[in-house]
């Protein structure tokens, strides 16, 4: 299954609700659960992202349908990039010429 790296920043919002980020990052993981995906690791984080999240989802269509459901909610804005691991960088490699 494809793995995404998801860099997350609060909002306003999400900063006058912080108690509650524990919380709404369990929400999300249930999301992501009936949706086919699975968080690996949620993680808060200091510097120039509050979050990062790794997430295993079958395709890009539902990562993205994750992700825009998430941001809407308006807790926080972020990035998500399509990660590979060693052996799908190693099929990528050999397309290289």
């Amino acid at each position: 299954m494809p793995t995404y790296v998801t860099l997350a920043s609060f909002t306003e919002k999400g900063l006058r609700d912080i108690k509650d980020t524990v919380k709404r990052a369990e929400t999300f993981k249930a999301t992501a659960a009936s949706q086919g995906a699975h968080v690996r690791e949620f993680l808060w984080t200091q510097g120039a992202h509050d979050m990062i999240c790794v997430i295993e989802a079958p395709d890009d269509t539902t990562m993205s349908a994750l992700m825009l459901n998430a941001l809407k909610n308006g807790n926080v804005s972020g990035q998500t990039l399509r990660a590979f691991t060693a052996a799908e960088m190693d099929k990528i490699l050999a397309k290289v010429e």
